[in-house]
């Protein structure tokens, strides 16, 4: 789901590149020294989950605890998520550096969504930690596909983005039994204010 350099517009990765930087800005301001540790932790499990493709339909997909990240650190999920980007960027070519802005805000927005959404509390909890780890990743695939579509590249691009429904199904199947685990051990974590 990273999108590389050269394949979406220069103003367009400007453009996002803009609205990444504002959002670092705005959403990882006042950030206080506790939270530091728990925040690396959780960019350093993206990273690292990120590192396990697996085959799936003719391509090969990766995790990223994007819901999980949402749920455990509400706004601050957008500097998670690009710090792990940077880092895949940088060492591992997924993606590139003129699209990082762009792919930092289709990931962060599912992440900040399903923040939203495990903080809204509606519903029994074992759902909505399903359909934070769905959103996850549905989420950037949907918006992924629509800036193919609006680039010109066709509608094939949501067909991909079908494609990924398997892995944003394996996320929520995932992030069930975590919150699970986080409620009976540390129920801390997932009371986070947004």
């Amino acid at each position: 789901m990273h999108i590389a350099d050269g394949i979406v517009p220069n103003l367009w990765c400007g453009a996002a590149h803009g609205v990444c930087w504002t959002a670092l800005y705005w959403l990882g301001r006042r950030l206080e020294t506790g939270e530091v540790v728990r925040l690396g932790m959780l960019a350093s499990a993206s990273f690292l989950i990120s590192l396990v493709h697996f085959p799936f339909a003719g391509t090969s997909v990766h995790l990223g605890l994007y819901g999980l990240i949402g749920i455990l650190a509400g706004r601050r999920a957008f500097p998670v998520i690009f710090a792990a980007l940077l880092f895949q960027t940088l060492l591992f070519q997924h993606g590139g550096l003129v699209s990082l802005g762009l792919n930092a805000v289709n990931m962060g927005a599912g992440a900040l969504l399903a923040g939203l959404l495990w903080r809204a509390a509606c519903g029994p909890e074992q759902l909505r930690a399903f359909l934070c780890g769905f959103l996850g990743v549905f989420i950037p695939a949907l918006l992924i596909a629509l800036e193919f579509f609006l680039t010109g590249y066709g509608k094939g691009f949501f067909f991909l983005a079908a494609l990924y429904l398997g892995a944003a199904i394996l996320e929520g199947l995932l992030t069930v039994p975590a919150v699970a685990f986080l409620r009976s051990a540390r129920p801390a974590l997932l009371e986070q204010p947004f």
